[in-house]
């Protein structure tokens, strides 16, 4: 689920980026995400994906359902993600992990014949995600985000691996409950949205409180 990717600079990252328009998937930098990839159109991105240098993909929600014909409109904020694994099916499906690198803001969409979509990505605002972020919490703090994640896993009879769990540093733990969380799509769009970590787990605090004992959010984490 989570683990380093290959460094890459700022100055690197591309003009142009294929995206992945998924409903209730998030990627986040330094997480990995695995794919399933059976429809023709991603098939197709895969493989010229698998021909450009930097081998990335931009995932993001989608706005609204719409049929074939007409695209769906899009959340504004993505994350992109480097080709980190593949393997091909005997059946010409596609099984690939992403490595989460860096957040976009959506720019123009390019018009083109190649049937996924592709835009020019704004990185700007999401210099910071090159940057490993590790621990925020103090001993204190994490202990009761830890013992609040367990009520909510307790109430959601959802079962985790707690030793490695509780091994992992604070970014790996909100990475991995924010993209695994049956959260809905606004709830993670909102997740993959703030601003920075301690952020990202006052927010998961909030979600969580609601689904075990509505209250007023968590607010400990300055």
């Amino acid at each position: 689920m989570t683990g380093p990717v290959q460094h890459i600079s700022f100055h690197s990252l591309p003009s142009v980026l294929p995206i992945f328009p998924l409903e209730g998937a998030i990627l986040l930098p330094r997480a990995r995400l695995p794919l399933n990839i059976f429809e023709p159109r991603y098939l197709a991105m895969i493989d010229e994906c698998l021909r450009s240098p930097h081998r990335m993909i931009g995932m993001v929600q989608p706005l609204s359902k719409t049929s074939d014909a007409i695209p769906p409109r899009l959340h504004r904020v993505g994350c992109a993600g480097r080709l980190v694994s593949f393997n091909e099916t005997e059946d010409g499906r596609y099984l690939i992990a992403l490595g989460g690198c860096i957040r976009f803001e959506i720019g123009a969409e390019i018009d083109s014949f190649l049937p996924f979509r592709q835009i020019t990505p704004n990185w700007a605002p999401y210099r910071s995600d090159l940057e490993e972020q590790g621990d925020v919490l103090d001993e204190d703090q994490r202990h009761r985000f830890l013992h609040q994640l367990r009520a909510y896993f307790d109430a959601s009879h959802l079962s985790v691996d707690w030793e490695a769990l509780e091994q992992a540093d604070d970014e790996t733990i909100a990475n991995a409950i924010s993209m695994l969380c049956p959260f809905s799509t606004a709830e993670k769009q909102a997740l993959l949205e703030a601003s920075g970590l301690a952020e990202r787990i006052r927010d998961l605090r909030a979600l969580m409180a609601m689904a075990t004992a509505p209250g007023d959010p968590p607010s400990d984490i300055q």
